[in-house]
């Protein structure tokens, strides 16, 4: 009975010693340092014409970086990037049509762009026999000699699941998925795809990107593949060329290669216990969006007030909160160029991270986080198989239901959920490379990637609470004795 009186004794001590221990880890202090004028302010200046959209790549990324490095000098972040500076400078390696390149029908030549369109940024030289199998019936295809031929197939939206985002934009890129993988493996040289009504609607949207190509950092999964073939797109109009058997496509496509710079942002405060110190909570975002692009009436500059100046901004306001109270860990602050390119920054970073990776305990990850209903919000990477880190995930959970108590949004966070979302922000890398990682959001609107996403449209109300909500977290992780731990044998579906 003594043995087990003073076993109990030792729990009730030692438990009351933790929950006293990590009292600050519940408690943030310095919440008030959040302001939603300054989030305004910020917000309004960041995402004005004079950015002109921050491209990743251009002038206007790089002039909106050293308008970065003086914001984070007047917050009193130290530089946390290379050789003593705020920035870490990495290499955009992009690939594009060049327009030398030619494509025929038979005797017919068609224009690059207005008659036909290269779907796929690959150098290639063919000289093939057309084959022309309808709209691509599983009987059709089954039957169809494809060997060596160019297939040429009608689209059709049969089988797709078009509820989605910008999908004109998208769509013709759905309509290749239904054919690509079994037209390649069964030696197929090219794919031509004539437009369908959705085709046509879709043509002058994906113009500007297939013009653009590819963009990818070093060794990067974009360059381009070998095993790849052309793919091209004409008007319904040229159907004729394809009815008369003899058809024969003739096509070189040449690819130009440039390289641009772009740089991540980096910034730290340091953390005020010895040991700990030396670990970081990382708050990521991205600061590039897309520039100057297909207009929308009269404006043509897409200036990224919610994807991504809202997370810019509020990071901001999260790393001044961290200077006025610092936590027991040292809190890092990224904010990534070309995240539009494709992940690019994040990419660069969790590859090169500018503090020893294994000092890096959670990646608090935030992009567009200051629209839609108030009172609603979503935490990606908090369900299996999205989720790496149970207990990071947990202290976020506490967060909310201690501040802001979003209603949660956990669809988008399925791996069956139509857009992908888990998949397309800064986050992504990180637990990719081992890093516990959540992401904040408050999810895409109508206004997402044009030029209608503009700072007035911003609930600067909600921004503060998001803002709150990560500042929660950041400092859950920055104070608890232990390091969220990864989940064992975490793998991402895709």
């Amino acid at each position: 009975m003594k043995v087990t009186v003073l076993a109990l004794a030792f729990i009730m001590v030692y438990t009351t010693s933790y929950a006293q221990s990590n009292k600050s880890a519940s408690i943030p202090p310095a919440l008030s340092a959040i302001k939603e004028a300054d989030l305004k302010r910020d917000l309004y200046e960041m995402a004005s014409d004079h950015f002109a959209g921050r491209e990743a790549g251009t002038l206007d990324e790089l002039k909106v970086s050293m308008w970065w490095a003086d914001k984070l000098r007047s917050a009193g972040l130290q530089p946390a990037g290379e050789d003593g500076t705020y920035f870490q400078f990495f290499s955009l390696q992009r690939n594009r049509i060049a327009t030398n390149s030619s494509v025929s029908i038979g005797n017919t030549s068609l224009q690059l762009w207005s008659d036909v369109l290269v779907a796929i940024t690959t150098p290639a030289k063919v000289s093939a026999p057309v084959v022309f199998i309808g709209k691509g019936s599983k009987a059709d295809l089954a039957k169809a000699d494809v060997k060596g031929k160019a297939v040429a197939i009608q689209a059709s939206q049969e089988g797709l699941h078009l509820d989605v985002s910008l999908w004109e934009r998208r769509y013709m890129g759905y309509v290749l998925n239904k054919f690509r993988a079994d037209l390649i493996n069964r030696g197929a040289v090219a794919i031509i795809f004539i437009a369908d009504p959705l085709g046509e609607q879709s043509w002058n949207q994906v113009v500007p990107a297939m013009q653009r190509g590819l963009y990818d950092i070093e060794g990067g999964p974009n360059a381009v593949a070998a095993s790849n073939i052309p793919v091209f797109w004409l008007h319904g109009s040229n159907i004729n060329l394809f009815k008369n058997d003899g058809a024969m496509l003739n096509a070189t496509i040449n690819v130009e290669h440039f390289e641009y710079p772009s740089v991540n942002i980096i910034g730290k405060i340091e953390g005020t216990d010895k040991e700990l110190s030396k670990e970081y909570v990382l708050f990521s975002g991205h600061q590039d969006h897309d520039g100057v692009r297909l207009p929308y009436g009269t404006d043509s500059i897409y200036n990224g007030a919610d994807d991504n100046a809202s997370v810019s901004v509020a990071l901001l306001a999260i790393a001044r909160a961290f200077k006025s109270n610092p936590g027991k860990r040292s809190a890092l602050f990224v904010w990534h160029g070309a995240e539009e390119r494709g992940l690019l920054g994040s990419k660069w970073y969790a590859a090169h991270p500018t503090v020893p990776k294994t000092s890096v305990v959670a990646v608090l990850n935030g992009d567009m986080i200051g629209r839609n209903n108030p009172d609603s919000a979503a935490l990606l990477g908090a369900y299996p198989p999205h989720k790496n880190s149970s207990e990071l995930v947990a202290m976020a959970m506490q967060s909310n239901n201690e501040g802001p108590k979003f209603k949660l949004d956990t669809l988008w966070d399925k791996p069956t959920h139509v857009e992908g979302w888990y998949f397309r922000s800064d986050h992504l890398p990180y637990a990719r490379a081992g890093y516990p990682a959540v992401f904040f959001t408050t999810l895409l609107h109508s206004d997402y990637h044009t030029p209608m996403d503009k700072a007035e449209r911003i609930d600067y109300s909600k921004l503060k609470k998001m803002g709150d909500w990560m500042y929660r977290t950041g400092w859950k992780v920055a104070n608890t004795n232990r390091r969220p731990a990864l989940e064992p044998g975490f793998k991402l579906e895709r």
